[in-house]
């Protein structure tokens, strides 16, 4: 099978972020566009991340995209990065999840949230850490044999970890 995980420049806060080639995330046209493109491409399942409030402005859009709702899972980060003047903290993403591979009665049962800290110092704000990428393939039911396409690599850290995983690499 193959998946794909996008963690796409936040609607919202694009360009500020990540400079003027990312300003086609501070609009709805490219998300839809992504949208589509994941149904398109990636039929047998498929990951976002994105930010909370982005959920409303997604919501029309993922409804003319696809057939169904996709899932909606949280990463709740126990430590986050905190901002003056912002109170109550950001500190849960919500991640859409569709499609992947079906578990058995069997198999360990994945939860549609998990708790874990951000990265510090990684070179890009935003990278995820290594738990993370762990409940993203769980949350798909990506085994080794399949193949995961990290559709905004920024830091390498999804490529490098679903490597380690495979057995490719060592893990981190």
């Amino acid at each position: 099978m193959r998946f794909a995980f996008a963690d796409p420049p936040y609607f919202g806060c694009a360009e500020r972020l990540y400079g003027p080639q990312a300003h086609v995330y501070d609009t709805l046209q490219g998300h839809f566009d992504l949208f589509v493109r994941l149904r398109d491409e990636y039929p047998a399942g498929w990951a976002l991340s994105c930010r909370s409030e982005n959920l409303w402005d997604f919501a029309p859009l993922v409804t003319e995209v696809f057939s169904c709702r996709p899932r909606i899972g949280a990463w709740v980060k126990p430590f986050g990065s905190f901002k003056a003047n912002v109170n109550p903290a950001y500190v849960w993403e919500p991640v859409l999840f569709m499609g992947g591979r079906r578990y058995s009665r069997e198999d360990p049962t994945v939860r549609d949230w998990l708790a874990a800290n951000i990265t510090l110092r990684k070179g890009l704000l935003g990278a995820k850490p290594p738990r993370f990428c762990d409940w993203v393939f769980d949350l798909l039911g990506a085994t080794d044999e399949d193949e995961l396409d990290d559709l905004f690599p920024g830091t390498g850290v999804v490529t490098a970890r679903w490597k380690a995983r495979q057995g490719k690499l060592a893990l981190a």
